[in-house]
């Protein structure tokens, strides 16, 4: 389960056997998301307050390059 960054205990990864299309996966605690890319959108929140998901949110799209660049170098693809 690759990490692409820790930011403010939020911890962004994907797991190695991924699907399109690029989505990040945020832990925090016993919290979890799932937040597709482009664009940045929710799909799936356990246990994250709306004031939490809001950081994540602003968090992704600060770094959607960053985590494509990340996606694309691991699974080799081009976006």
């Amino acid at each position: 389960m690759p990490t692409v960054f820790i930011l403010l205990g939020f911890v962004f990864k994907f797991y190695s056997n991924e699907h399109n299309p690029i989505h990040i996966h945020v832990l925090k605690g016993g919290a979890k998301a799932k937040y597709s890319i482009f664009p940045v959108k929710m799909i799936d929140n356990n246990g994250f307050k709306p004031s939490e998901l809001k950081i994540i949110e602003s968090i992704i799209e600060e770094n959607q390059e960053v985590i494509a660049e990340h996606w694309n170098r691991y699974f080799n693809k081009d976006r």
